[in-house]
């Protein structure tokens, strides 16, 4: 060799040391540590001290649409909205007088898996939040007469969400990809159960479903664990630690190649569609390399980029935007307890070019199986832990990521380790784990709108892999 040249060998050891002399600054500053204690009944009660003069305080219990059956699918949801309508100690009206007297804020959400209640207040109210959740969750109603009004409010809300295009593909994919297994239910629900359900049916599954060894009250902000323990005992430490009724018999969601087209020329602009392989579970060793992969895919928003995608560092997001196929593309990698989805979602240009705009999203998945570099792998790892650490800013969210993760995961990972284990993955990770999830698998598709010209589903199959010779 001349004195100038190197090997190959040579090059490939440098850039690797590059890599990793770069990664040993990417530690944090000390994080407040989660503390957790278990009541006697089972209940974990988990907490950070934060600095400042307010705290977030919520109950986490782990049931969502997934534990229903075909009789009550929705019922989960219909109980968040009923559960604010009145306790035997307070009226609907007196509730939102207290809430709004301190201040606080209120609120509660539904998913697959979880179904959360939280309160967010000055620190010194905190023990009245926790005793109005507490009563909530404990003592509501469920008057029959409410029971009818939510019906209705319910099903205005599911017109409402026909609306949101991006919520309709994701609720079809989820069918189609998880056909005939729990997680294929919708949140809300078919109209047909929501107009079943009475309010026998909602009690039957509180007393089946809340019970405190799968509940986990979490906390952060401005206040002591101690305190929160004491909180926690003295207003849930009655909670029932196990049903009075036989278990729920928990099922596997099993992943089915599939799609659905939901066909509609009236529609204006581009289609949606979502094009979604098998992901992984939460407690998977590689979950952090496949969210790795999704942030090496790109995301992009043709109004706010302005043109400006033709420079991205993302190869997908480049060559989409240089042709004008997309309007907007999102990577999606969505956990659940025993499997997972990972894709791209995407709303087409107004050409609505649907054979290359599915062409160049499956070649660029593909192309991971094979071609990563350092440098893609270290832009990988620095937006998700950048994502990672931007999503703890405040103390709801603090609160959600301690009890999102004892529920998942039972203990919460601290940012150090997870971004430990981020800088631990190599481009050879991030192709190993490419190939287990893409290629030559099989694929969920759910498109809707102008979607006469999508590819059929055996053409889009056959993209998940190339012939090489």
């Amino acid at each position: 060799h001349s004195p100038t040249s190197r090997s190959p060998t040579m090059l490939r050891q440098s850039s690797s040391l590059a890599r990793i002399g770069a990664r040993r600054f990417s530690s944090l500053g000390m994080q407040a540590p989660t503390t957790v204690t278990t009541l006697d009944n089972g209940l974990r009660v988990a907490s950070e001290t934060l600095p400042g003069e307010t705290a977030t305080l919520g109950v986490w219990v782990d049931t969502g649409s997934r534990f229903e059956t075909d009789q009550n699918n929705g019922v989960a949801h219909f109980l968040e909205h009923l559960i604010f309508k009145g306790t035997k100690q307070r009226s609907q009206y007196e509730l939102e007088m207290e809430v709004e007297n301190l201040g606080a804020h209120l609120n509660a959400y539904t998913s697959r898996e979880q179904t959360v209640y939280y309160a967010k207040s000055f620190s010194s109210d905190v023990p009245k939040a926790t005793e109005i959740l507490a009563d909530l969750l404990s003592g509501s109603k469920l008057a029959p007469d409410a029971v009818e009004r939510e019906r209705d409010v319910i099903l205005r809300e599911m017109e409402e969400v026909e609306g949101q295009l991006e919520e309709v593909v994701f609720d079809r994919l989820h069918e189609v990809a998880f056909r005939g297994t729990p997680l294929a239910r919708t949140i809300l629900g078919p109209k047909d159960v929501i107009q079943s359900i009475t309010a026998d049916t909602i009690r039957s599954y509180v007393q089946q479903h809340y019970t405190a060894d799968r509940m986990v009250v979490a906390a952060a902000g401005g206040l002591a664990h101690d305190e929160v323990v004491k909180l926690a005992d003295k207003y849930f430490g009655k909670f029932p630690g196990k049903p009075a009724t036989p278990p729920f018999q928990w099922e596997p969601s099993i992943f089915t190649g599939a799609e659905v087209r939901v066909h509609d020329d009236a529609m204006t602009g581009g289609a949606h569609l979502a094009i979604a392989f098998e992901g992984l579970a939460w407690n998977d060793p590689d979950v952090y390399a496949l969210q790795m992969l999704g942030a090496l895919l790109g995301s992009f928003e043709a109004k706010v980029a302005r043109g400006a995608g033709v420079h991205s560092s993302s190869k997908l997001v480049h060559d989409l935007a240089r042709d004008d196929l997309a309007q907007s593309i999102m990577p999606f990698c969505t956990c659940y307890t025993d499997t997972g989805l990972f894709g791209v979602y995407a709303v087409a240009s107004e050409k609505n070019d649907l054979d290359d705009l599915t062409l160049i999203i499956l070649e660029e998945m593909v192309r991971l199986c094979f071609t990563v570099s350092d440098a893609d792998c270290e832009r990988a790892a620095t937006s998700l832990k950048a994502n990672m650490a931007l999503s703890l800013d405040g103390s709801s969210h603090v609160a959600e990521d301690i009890g999102r993760q004892l529920i998942t995961y039972g203990r919460r990972i601290p940012l150090s380790e997870a971004f430990q284990r981020i800088d631990d993955v190599t481009p050879e990770d991030l192709m190993r784990v490419a190939n287990r999830v893409v290629w030559d698998q099989e694929i969920a598709v759910a498109s809707l709108g102008q979607v006469k010209y999508l590819p059929d589903y055996n053409k889009l199959r056959g993209r998940t892999y190339w012939n090489i010779y």
